[in-house]
């Protein structure tokens, strides 16, 4: 009997847990409180006007980032090679592919955004469809960064602008300098989620999938950064979860290229 007591107790409990858990996820229909993120000084400083050396295991930290672009999944599994590249080539905004942009530019983007949905209970009715997301414009801001890690935590980026931070597209755009050709280099990115990568305006690396961020994940063939200025754009997509990137080239014998700068514009 006390046995039986103690199970009963025990279920009582986590009844109660699940409740509070429901009231914080969506307390009487209203918009989730959602707790404050660590200050993005954490993760980033504004980039600097002297050219930026990669780290000592030759990663690139100085980032031209974009708000993030509305585009809205509940899910990283539809993350496939077509989707991935469907949604990664296609233009949001004008010159996107062919200009270097600047800090604090403006762009006019075309974004999907999340009906808003009230209940009047604690959750969803059994069934219930969401609406599909809506096209809108909305007017998104270019920052100049230089990461204090190895990687680009996107997900900092996005909380500490107060930006969407799920269901989203990061578009990212840096600058390689080099005194001469630097033939018979490998671009190697890991991201979270799936991404894409253009040197030069040429597809370098596509990731797909829902993945981790791994260092090295991806590895591209064999390029060449010119003498010169070399333009690296990359886009990633993400649905819930967690978002970043990490970029650095590697020669033939995967020891990172170290001889170049880097700059935003």
């Amino acid at each position: 009997m006390r046995n039986n007591l103690k199970v009963s107790a025990l279920i009582v409990a986590l009844a109660f847990q699940a409740f509070s858990v429901s009231a914080q996820f969506n307390p009487g229909g209203q918009p989730q409180q959602i707790a404050p993120s660590p200050s993005i000084d954490n993760y980033f400083v504004p980039a600097s006007n002297s050219p930026a050396k990669p780290n000592e295991d030759g990663f690139i930290g100085r980032w031209l980032l974009l708000d993030p672009i509305g585009r809205p999944n509940r899910g990283n599994t539809v993350f496939v090679d077509s989707y991935v590249r469907e949604q990664l080539t296609k233009e949001y905004y004008p010159n996107q592919f062919k200009t270097i942009p600047k800090n604090g530019e403006k762009v006019k983007a075309n974004v999907l955004k999340e009906p808003e949905v009230k209940f009047d209970g604690q959750r969803p009715p059994m069934g219930f469809k969401f609406p599909d997301p809506v096209p809108a414009k909305e007017t998104l801001v270019w920052h100049a960064y230089d990461s204090k890690l190895f990687n680009i935590k996107l997900y900092r980026f996005a909380t500490g602008n107060n930006k969407t931070r799920y269901g989203i597209i990061f578009h990212a755009v840096t600058v390689i300098n080099c005194d001469q050709d630097i033939p018979n280099v490998r671009l190697a990115v890991g991201s979270n989620s799936a991404s894409m990568w253009w040197l030069n305006g040429s597809e370098a690396v596509i990731l797909s999938g829902d993945r981790r961020m791994v260092m090295d994940d991806c590895v591209s063939k064999r390029l060449t950064l010119k003498k010169g200025k070399n333009i690296l754009r990359g886009a990633v997509i993400n649905g819930p979860g967690m978002s970043d990137f990490c970029v650095r080239f590697i020669d033939e014998n995967g020891k990172p290229v170290k001889n170049i700068t880097i700059t935003c514009n």
